[in-house]
């Protein structure tokens, strides 16, 4: 018998100063059996930073053809294309391939090791960026995920808050490759 996936509910409240984008988005996150309350998180942080009307969650990881998160034009046309992980180079050239723009967000402590390995196999990838979310920061925001969640997502000057009203996140980021 097959597992299912845990379903989340998150009203989540964005304020991107740096995009002047202000909105609240009702989410719903089908969290897959194997995947982990942080990297759950981690979507919901990426998801914030390039909210928009035509973004969406995939099926992520119940199917390996999709990113965890895109956005299409009205053509059905790949215009972002996002994982959260430490994705393959054949994982990250398909995207690069099929994607107007690629974003990788890693998370975990060994992200640097990561990353010294793969850098030069997808160094002709130009339309990829790759930001690493600090470790301690993701593995507070694990501690933040319920199956119904309020949250506020802040962003300003390249910082990023995330609140849930009694904890207060700052997801520190480094970029590994792309914009700076």
């Amino acid at each position: 018998m097959a597992l299912k996936a845990t379903i989340y509910k998150a009203d989540l409240q964005i304020a991107d100063m740096d995009r002047n984008f202000y909105e609240t988005q009702s989410l719903t996150l089908a969290r897959h059996p194997s995947e982990t309350d942080e990297r759950m998180m981690v979507r919901l942080v990426a998801f914030a930073i390039h909210a928009n009307e035509a973004l969406t969650f995939t099926k992520g990881l119940f199917d390996v053809e999709e990113p965890d998160i895109w956005q299409k034009d009205l053509t059905g046309a790949i215009q972002l294309w996002i994982e959260v992980g430490q994705p393959d180079e054949k994982v990250i050239l398909k995207a690069s391939g099929r994607s107007e723009h690629v974003y990788v967000y890693s998370y975990a402590a060994t992200s640097h090791i990561w990353w010294k390995a793969l850098a030069n196999k997808v160094e002709r990838c130009k339309n990829l960026t790759v930001i690493n979310l600090n470790a301690d920061a993701t593995e507070q925001l694990a501690r933040m995920a319920q199956r119904t969640m309020q949250l506020q997502c802040t962003i300003q000057d390249g910082q990023i808050w995330l609140t849930d009203g009694t904890t207060t996140v700052e997801v520190g980021r480094e970029t590994f490759k792309g914009e700076r």
